[in-house]
């Protein structure tokens, strides 16, 4: 991990103090920095991802720094770390209430976003009915579209009812969409 300047250490906040508490922090203060985490990380061979560094962010309490780090978003959840680790640092919880707080503070990923609107407006993280989708399906025998919500379009509306009552498109800004979409169709 680089040099931090001790001016630019934010130190964590209370609400940050407590989520991670709640999430293992105290266990993650036992962190040694010995790499187990990040030599274990099945994302860590395919992508930049240094849990080490990032759980070493976490300790300093580089807040703005962990919560806008892409590499928070490179975890797949799999707690090779945990399993591994000879402390017993929680690490992917860490991770996942870090994540949480940072879709809180407006700290998305722009795949993230398309994937929330795409949910959104359809009640599928992918798109499925596409015509290459479509033509596959056909190919295996299969109903054109599979018995979700393209099926059953009036389930959409439900999906979008249940996403506002719990303010997902306000947190995703997925409600902003909608009003720039109808903006421009206009």
């Amino acid at each position: 991990m680089e040099n931090i300047k001790p001016e630019k250490i934010t130190y964590v906040s209370d609400d940050l103090t407590r989520l991670l508490r709640d999430a293992g922090y105290l266990e993650l203060c036992a962190c040694i920095q010995c790499g187990t985490c990040t030599g274990s990380c099945p994302s860590g061979r395919r992508t930049a991802s240094r849990t080490r560094s990032l759980m070493k962010k976490v300790q300093l309490g580089l807040k703005e720094e962990i919560l806008s780090d892409k590499e928070l978003w490179f975890c797949s959840t799999c707690y090779t770390c945990l399993e591994r680790c000879p402390r017993g640092v929680p690490v992917t919880d860490v991770i996942i209430s870090l994540r949480n707080l940072a879709v809180k503070e407006g700290y998305m990923q722009e795949p993230h976003i398309a994937l929330c609107k795409m949910f959104y407006n359809t009640g599928h993280g992918v798109p499925i009915n596409e015509e290459k989708w479509k033509k596959l399906r056909e190919y295996h025998k299969l109903n054109e579209l599979p018995p979700t919500t393209h099926q059953y379009p009036e389930a959409e509306k439900e999906i979008q009812t249940l996403l506002k009552s719990t303010e997902f498109d306000k947190l995703t800004g997925v409600g902003d969409y909608e009003k720039k979409k109808g903006e421009e169709e206009s």
